[in-house]
């Protein structure tokens, strides 16, 4: 997608999707105090959350949850601010709805870029990351009720199935608490930014946002820790399951054993007792079949079985 450009008095907004170096030759142009090593970091898509502070503008790497539905695992989208005093570049992968949705309101609505660009690059900068910061709860929500869904299903669902429930939603709440907790500093560093570029009254804004990104660590810690316990109970289910399978086959085993003997002495090739009776066959069964009898009844009364 080609470089979009907003313009509202003094402000321009500049959006980035997917940069190529054509396009940051022509956001060098427009915007020439850009150091090269940021401009080279906006073509960068495994960029940690930082924060560069440069004379005329702040540079912000920051990266939000978007869940691939594919592979059922939330990944991090980065998107990288250069905020100026009346500029504002974003440069994402196009994968974050709420920032597609607000640069598309500001660009067809003339009301709308009224209402959301009056006051400025860094209101405008403190308005998008705080709608991404919202984004954040519909997955966290979504994480949850998957949680809940496995701890309803957890004693009635087959052993495998749970397992593997289990196991993708604690990859996708590891890395959507590691996507969070990366956020948190970036956050709470904006909050107390003295930056020129950041006017001092968006501090209370950014305080509120900073509650919001501290209640979604809450949340997802929580989540950590819940997850952590039904995959330690599966465990224990399964351990206990096995142990009931290797009970039962240890008590069919002890029971065949002296049948065994049994089978095995009038297999040999001598003199034996009965050998001569017309009804030895019958005897023996009976035999056997008592044997296995009481064995089963003192397994019972022991409550072994």
């Amino acid at each position: 997608m080609p470089m979009q450009t907003i313009q509202h008095n003094h402000f321009t907004w500049i959006n980035l999707v997917d940069v190529t170096p054509s396009e940051l030759d022509r956001l060098q142009r427009e915007v020439p105090n850009i150091h090269p090593l940021n401009l080279e970091d906006l073509t960068s898509q495994v960029e940690r959350p930082k924060i560069d502070e440069q004379e005329h503008y702040l540079f912000v790497v920051m990266q939000f949850p978007v869940w691939d539905k594919h592979s059922r695992i939330t990944r991090a989208s980065e998107v990288d601010f250069i905020i100026g005093r009346n500029f504002l570049v974003t440069a994402h992968d196009g994968n974050l709805p709420p920032l597609i949705r607000l640069f598309e309101r500001c660009y067809a609505a003339p009301a709308e870029r009224d209402r959301l660009m009056a006051n400025g690059a860094n209101d405008m900068f403190y308005r998008v990351v705080d709608q991404l910061v919202d984004y954040i709860f519909p997955i966290l929500n979504k994480v949850d009720g998957n949680v809940h869904r496995i701890e309803e299903n957890i004693f009635t669902t087959g052993t495998r199935a749970i397992i593997s429930d289990i196991a993708i939603v604690r990859r996708d709440i590891i890395a959507l608490r590691r996507i969070i907790r990366h956020l948190v500093p970036i956050l709470e560093e904006l909050e107390t930014n003295d930056h020129p570029v950041i006017r001092e009254d968006l501090e209370e804004y950014f305080g509120d946002t900073v509650d919001h990104i501290r209640l979604a660590r809450d949340i997802i810690d929580e989540d950590y820790e819940v997850i952590a316990g039904l995959a330690d109970t599966a465990n224990t289910l399964v351990s206990h399951r096995l142990n009931e399978v290797m009970r039962i086959l240890t008590v069919i085993s002890v029971i065949i054993l002296p049948l065994t003997l049994i089978t095995g002495i009038y297999g040999m090739n001598i003199n034996l007792p009965l050998d001569d009776h017309p009804e030895a066959f019958i005897v023996v069964m009976g035999l056997m079949l008592g044997i296995s009898t009481l064995m089963i009844l003192f397994f019972m009364r022991r409550k072994w079985i």
